[in-house]
């Protein structure tokens, strides 16, 4: 038997330089360590004359002497071999990768044997290193080089690389794939790092990854070619992979498919996601479902599939990945076309309905329902409920629970009751439903389960909504015409009064006892007259002078008398917005509308708060933003009043606007301020709403149409009426300006009122007119008609019976197209304005009005 070696325990490596050194360099060195002894046993001799020293060292001598003549002849090692050392080589040495390991000078230090027979060395002195070998080869040079050069920056790489003959020479001809990888390390013995590269033959692994990338294709082809569709889709829906036949159907190309540009939505048609989405897997399971429905192609056209829909879950719920079959039921010969045809035809009816549709059983429970129902209720029921049969009362609030169940006890008796059940949800009561419940003939399901009714559902959400807000206008207009005519009147009765009043005055000195009695009676009448205002500027028939305005400018004016109004618990903050549109609006009018919110933002807070005032623009396209079905999208201007206040009820909130409706103590308030703000944003054609929460305060929103300069006015359209009305609220507000107003000119004083008519002769009278008097249109032109026109001015009511005021300057204008006329109302010009032809020229006074303004209205008109 032949005698076991380490050799046959591992390969020796074919190039080894690491040896230790050899039984030469042992003896050299064992010859330079004897010679210095000797010469210093030479040097000390004489000084030794002990016979028994010199033995002893001799013996020493000798001793030291065959020590290191064994340790030169390897007999006596200084360390034994390392076991790990041997490990280590033995494992590089049976590798199947060819290993060789280089110097930072290109020097082989160590070479495996598995190189040496990959490139076809047969002997040390024939290894070459791999970039000797390949750098000039062109089909492996460019990798070969890229790696040497990661080399020297001490960073390692690897590479792929095809050669069209083996690098061993005499190999069988054909290609090779190798891979190569290189990367550094250090020894203790060497100062410079070392390169090591290895070199595998990965051609059979390249084979297998060839033969398994065509059993790819070929499965892939047949998935594509296979006469059903099929698609898979992530958890948002996104379409992953789609196959060539479903492409087909839908009209995708599918050379510029990529994955996740499609998704669900975009080619379920309808409500039939509410289908896909309802199927929802258990925690950790997969969950299978079929369903009908129509898919949406590219042109827009419906085709009616059955999915065979998978959706799986992760353990903690999350719903992953879909796969879905997808069969054309269009497609397809067997003897029952025209059924199938029908059962199409049902589907699509029955999931393509805007109303919902479940079919429940004796109890109530839900047996199946329709993609509509699904998406109506999707906050309540989903596939699996539908699976569980869940009861449907679960989404009829529980208060109307009783009057489905009896529907439900009907449909059970098979009677044709269908009387609509009006409810809503529970989980959120501002979403209204009707429900119709209609008994079943057959009484029989396709599953096996009793189908006692069929249950319809829609939405009236928004018909609720309509109908609040319809019934809300309603009252707020019955309210404002109410109010208009009583302020109408009142204001007869105010003006009869002040006029009165006046007429006594001119002859009561003030020394007199009963001027005081007399300027109270006015005093009182003018505070009537300002409630009259506030309802007139409610019903939106107040007299407004429209100006173009920048709400910049407008807030930083009123800033200071409102800081002076809220007082110093309250901190007053105004943001301006940037750039803001102008706007057409009564300056005094609006500042008043601030004016009174801010004051009801004050008293919110008692005990002190913020204020703040913001404008900013806000475009067409963002007011689909806020929840207020009355804003109709246009450019606005917005300014909001925000308090940090005790908030308002909800129940209050609905009556905020209404007129004489407050909850402040009696004597604080007479309920007219906020629909007074109302009806002048109303009238200036904006929006206001209040959104508020009890604790936290209330934010009024006013939207104000955008000015566009240039665009025709419609208020203004029959010409600059409220210019003479401006100049005699001008004038009497100077008050102790002095000016003549009497005059010569004949009068024709048109009223219908006998007190208001009354004072107004005595007035013009007094100032030296000569007046006409009529009650009404037609007995002024009788007048007219008597005295040859030689009339110098007209002073009618516009609200007068049998014949009005406009209709009067009508008749009168065929008579003199230049006639001098002015209207006297207690109504906002435009009321009257538009019916007039646009170059008739007048003049407007207001009621209640004092002697002295008629008088100077008058005396402005006859001097133009």
């Amino acid at each position: 038997m032949a005698k076991e070696t380490s050799r046959d325990f591992y390969p020796a490596p074919f190039v080894d330089e690491n040896s230790r050194p050899g039984a030469v360099t042992r003896l050299i060195i064992f010859i330079l360590v004897l010679i210095p002894l000797a010469v210093i046993f030479l040097m000390f001799r004489e000084r030794i004359g002990d016979p028994f020293l010199i033995g002893m060292l001799g013996m020493l001598a000798m001793i030291g002497v065959g020590y290191l003549f064994l340790t030169a002849i390897g007999f006596v090692q200084f360390a034994p071999r390392s076991t790990n050392d041997e490990l280590s080589k033995a494992f590089v040495d049976s590798m199947r990768q060819g290993l060789i390991v280089t110097d930072s000078r290109g020097r082989v230090i160590y070479a495996n044997r598995a190189y040496a027979e990959m490139t076809g060395a047969a002997s040390p002195a024939e290894i070459k290193t791999v970039e000797g070998l390949l750098s000039d080869n062109p089909e492996a040079g460019s990798t070969v080089v890229g790696l040497a050069a990661q080399l020297k920056d001490g960073r390692a790489g690897d590479g792929e690389f095809r050669l069209s003959q083996a690098i061993r020479p005499g190999a069988e001809p054909g290609a090779r794939w190798y891979r190569a990888r290189a990367r550094t390390f250090n020894m203790r013995s060497q100062r410079k790092p070392l390169f090591a590269w290895q070199l595998s033959d990965i051609s059979e692994e390249r084979a297998e990854q060839e033969r398994f990338f065509q059993d790819l294709q070929q499965a892939i082809d047949h998935l594509d070619h296979a006469p059903a569709g099929f698609f898979s889709a992530d958890a948002s829906g996104r379409v992953t992979y789609i196959n060539a036949t479903l492409a087909e159907w839908l009209g995708i190309d599918l050379a510029g498919f990529v994955p996740g540009s499609v998704t669900l939505p975009e080619i379920v048609a309808g409500d039939g996601m509410a289908l896909v989405r309802a199927v929802k897997a258990e925690p950790g399971a997969t969950r299978n479902a079929v369903i009908d429905l129509d898919l949406a192609t590219t042109k827009g056209e419906a085709l009616p599939v059955r999915f065979m829909h998978r959706v799986t879950a992760s353990r903690e719920g999350v719903q992953g990945a879909t796969r879905t079959i997808v069969l054309n039921r269009t497609q397809g010969e067997d003897s029952s076309a025209d059924l199938r045809a029908s059962e199409v035809r049902f589907t699509r009816f029955f999931n393509s309905t805007p109303m919902a549709i479940a079919g429940v059983d004796a109890n109530g429970r839900i047996l199946r329902t329709n993609a509509p129902f699904l998406m109506l209720f999707s906050s309540v029921v989903d596939q699996a409920a539908v699976d569980r049969r869940t009861r449907l009362d679960t989404v009829i609030h529980p208060r109307d629970r009783e009057a489905f169940a009896a529907a439900i006890d009907r449909a059970k008796q098979r009677q044709a009751d269908i009387s609509p059940i009006d409810t809503v949800l529970p989980d959120n009561e501002e979403r209204h439903m009707r429900f119709y419940v209609s008994a079943v003939a057959d009484g029989g399901g396709a599953d096996g389960a009793e189908e006692a009714a069929i249950v319809y559902a829609v939405e009236t959400t928004e018909q609720k909504a309509l109908e609040a807000q319809m019934a809300q206008g309603q009252k707020m207009q019955a309210v404002g015409q109410l109010a208009g005519g009583i302020a109408h009147d009142f204001n007869n009765v105010l003006t009869a009064i002040i006029m009165a009043s006046d007429l006594l005055l001119t002859n009561h000195r003030p020394s007199d006892p009963s001027f005081p009695d007399i300027m109270n009676i006015k005093q009182n009448a003018n505070r009537a007259a300002s409630l009259v205002r506030q309802l007139l500027a409610f019903s939106r028939r107040q007299t407004l002078r429209p100006e173009v305005l920048n709400l910049t400018d407008v807030l930083a004016d009123v800033r200071m008398l409102l800081t002076r109004l809220v007082g110093s618990n309250v901190r007053l903050k105004i943001d301006h917005g940037r750039d803001l549109w102008q706007v057409r609006a009564d300056l005094g009018q609006f500042e008043q509308v601030i004016v009174n919110l801010a004051v009801n933002a004050r008293d919110a807070m008692p005990e002190g708060g913020d204020l703040t005032i913001r404008s900013k623009n806000v475009a067409a396209a963002e007011c689909a933003d806020y929840s207020y079905r009355e804003l109709v999208p246009n450019d606005y201007v917005v300014v909001e009043v925000e308090d940090s206040g005790t908030g308002i009820p909800p129940d209050v909130l609905k009556k905020i606007f209404e007129p004489f409706f407050t909850t402040k103590e009696v004597g604080k308030g007479t309920g007219l301020g906020l629909s007074m703000v109302y009806g002048i944003i109303k009238q200036t054609g904006g929006y206001i709403f209040c959104d508020s929460e009890v604790g936290k305060g209330t934010v009024f929103r006013i939207f104000l149409p955008r000015f566009v300069p240039g665009a025709v006015v419609a208020e203004q359209s029959a010409g600059d009426i409220a210019t003479t009305e401006a100049k005699a609220i001008a004038s009497a507000a100077k008050g102790d300006a002095p000016k003549d107003l009497s005059g010569s000119a004949t009068v024709l004083l048109v009223e219908d009122e006998d007190a208001v008519r009354m004072g107004g002769v005595r007035a013009l009278k007094s100032r030296g007119y000569e007046v006409y008097e009529a009650s009404s249109g037609v007995e002024a032109l009788e007048i007219y008609e008597e005295l040859d026109g030689k009339i110098d001015i007209v002073v009618s009511d516009v609200v007068m019976p049998e014949m009005d005021g406009p209709t009067l300057l009508g008749e009168l204008r065929k008579r003199n197209p230049d006639v001098k006329f002015i209207f006297v109302s207690g109504y906002a010009e435009d009321a009257f304005a538009r019916n007039l032809p646009e170059d008739a020229k007048f003049g407007f006074l207001p009621k209640p009005f004092s002697l002295k303004q008629l008088a100077t209205v008058v005396k402005d008109v006859l001097s133009e």
